[in-house]
């Protein structure tokens, strides 16, 4: 079983960063034909890059059109950050005394993760024109985490693991020293999920995490009063 996961974790980790460094090549080399960042939108590069911080952090349009979504989007989000966060403990040795003091908010977290989540997927089944436009895979992908963070918590409240025993088989996959690895049921559940989502990241709507920062209507100044906009596309003359 160690064998077995150690060699998914190690394929999982390549189809991630492989598969997010063709997709963010590829949206780089992608030119922007027009000009169309959504108004009202900054004049200079540093408003582009106070937007798009606010855009990152706080969900700045969608809080914008509809706060309903924009609390239950912005407790999964930051409910994700803080627990991965606290995962650190298992990759770090020894582990940053932050990272120590943030477990107990990383546990409050978890429930904030999963119950925005929950709402976001009844969502997608009670509003009709939501409903109309999702498909299967984001329904998969939907339920793929709140797989996740159910089976995380109830390692955390129902059946408690060894996480010495863990920490030891994560530091060992990262330094190619493989440690004996758990057999926990809800823990090998667990790390088959999370390996699952690894894989199918890149493939996924879940691009949008990368995919925000080349979004033109975010990433350009409205700036055609200023200066002359040459879109990449058009004929160049020798």
């Amino acid at each position: 079983m160690t064998a077995l996961y150690a060699g998914l974790f190690y394929v999982a980790t390549l189809v991630l960063v492989g598969g997010l460094a063709y997709r963010i090549a590829q949206y780089a080399r992608t030119p922007a034909p027009l000009k169309i960042p959504t108004t009202p939108a900054p004049i200079t590069r540093a408003g582009v890059v106070a937007r798009m911080f606010r855009e990152v952090t706080l969900f700045e349009s969608l809080f914008k059109s509809n706060k309903w979504i924009w609390v239950f989007g912005w407790m999964f989000h930051v409910g994700l950050a803080l627990v991965l966060f606290r995962h650190l403990r298992y990759f770090l040795q020894p582990v940053p005394e932050l990272v120590v003091l943030a477990q107990p908010a990383g546990v409050i977290a978890a429930f904030a993760m999963v119950g925005g989540l929950l709402a976001l997927w009844a969502r997608r089944f009670i509003v009709p024109r939501v409903r109309y436009i999702t498909n299967y895979s984001d329904h998969l992908i939907l339920a793929l985490l709140v797989a996740i963070g159910l089976s995380g918590m109830a390692m955390k409240f129902v059946a408690h693991t060894d996480i010495v025993s863990l920490k030891a088989f994560i530091l060992g996959l990262m330094y190619f020293d493989w440690r004996p690895l758990p057999q926990d049921p809800i823990l090998l559940v667990h790390l088959g999920l999370v390996a699952a989502l690894m894989i199918i990241f890149p493939f996924s709507k879940l691009l949008h995490a990368p995919g925000v920062f080349f979004s033109p209507t975010r990433n350009q100044a409205d700036d055609t009063r200023e200066r002359r906009y040459v879109s990449p596309l058009s004929p160049r003359k020798a």
